[in-house]
């Protein structure tokens, strides 16, 4: 196991060189240009030239391409166009508020969607079949902004019982226990409104794949020696029908961190989605990269940690 994960972080630089191209080529063909937000009318053109030379537009772009990959290898991930602040002190700063978001999405997600599709799946064809059924069908079709914006109107505004943005309470000086309610008052929407598309993706895989499970041979002969169903669910049927689940639970990760833009936006949650959206509008073009970039090793990452759960699921499995 231990020589294929290193086999696979080798494949892995070939496939994050050509990511940087594309993430390179794609900044670049996008309209206007992050001079263009800087343009005051008392900037003489001649300013304008010397400040874009600074910056390296002057230059081709191939030069630009490999003067940025040059930076990214030495751990610079390069500067803020108006204020030069480092990208990398940014992404710091704000990425232990998307874990925080995205973990909780991602333990909600699974803690939720692999029991309600089991239930589902042993409740074939009745009541709460078709229930759940629904609820997947919403979860996987409802606008993230929708639903978020429906919470926040519906249990921040008419109840009362969440805040309606933020990650703490502003001005309340909480320690120790008070300030854990606070935060977990604060996660709790957004939190619900990030890991519904997964937990219904994760519902709807767990119970067809616990279907096609519970028709197996092996399955009918731990019904035969008398185990109790639960036991024959459980222990025989789940963990085999676990491959397909484990296939999400490798690429929701990049799936949550991406979710968290539209997410961080409407909860004003101080994280590297709402950061990626002021970037976005702001034509910051290193933020951007580096946040394509963070997001295409979560996806490589993700890969790599479903192939590595797929041989703990099935001992059958073995990479060579």
């Amino acid at each position: 196991m231990g020589v294929y994960i290193v086999k696979r972080i080798l494949h892995a630089i070939p496939i994050l060189i050509g990511i940087t191209i594309l993430t390179f080529l794609i900044m670049q063909l996008a309209p206007g240009n992050p001079m263009q937000t800087m343009i005051n009318p008392k900037i003489s053109m001649e300013e304008m030239e010397r400040a874009q030379a600074s910056l390296g537009f002057d230059q081709s772009k191939i030069v630009q391409y490999f003067n940025w990959l040059k930076e990214i290898l030495q751990g610079n991930l390069g500067y803020t166009i108006k204020t030069g602040q480092s990208v990398s002190d940014l992404i710091l700063e704000r990425l232990p508020a998307t874990l925080t978001l995205t973990g909780s999405a991602f333990i909600m997600a699974f803690v939720i969607g692999v029991p309600l599709g089991v239930f589902s799946a042993t409740h074939r064809y009745k009541l709460p079949d078709y229930v759940l059924t629904v609820f997947a069908f919403i979860g996987i079709s409802i606008p993230s902004f929708f639903f978020g914006l429906g919470l926040i109107f519906i249990f921040a505004l008419k109840l009362g019982w969440f805040p309606t943005s933020g990650m703490a309470s502003i001005g309340a000086n909480l320690t120790g226990f008070a300030l854990f309610i606070d935060h977990l008052k604060h996660i709790i929407l957004p939190a619900v409104v990030l890991s519904l598309p997964t937990v219904a993706v994760v519902m709807r895989f767990t119970r067809s794949s616990l279907l096609e499970v519970l028709n197996q041979d092996f399955v009918r002969t731990a019904d035969s020696k008398g185990l109790s169903r639960k036991v024959v669910i459980v222990k025989h049927a789940l963990r085999n029908a676990l491959i397909p689940v484990i296939t999400i639970f490798g690429l929701s990760i990049p799936f949550l961190f991406g979710g968290a833009y539209i997410t961080e936006h409407i909860f004003n949650w101080p994280g590297m989605g709402s950061m990626g959206i002021q970037a976005i509008v702001g034509r910051e073009y290193p933020v951007i990269m580096a946040l394509n970039l963070f997001t295409s090793i979560l996806v490589l990452l993700g890969n790599l940690l479903a192939d590595v759960l797929y041989a703990w699921a099935d001992p059958r499995i073995r990479y060579n």
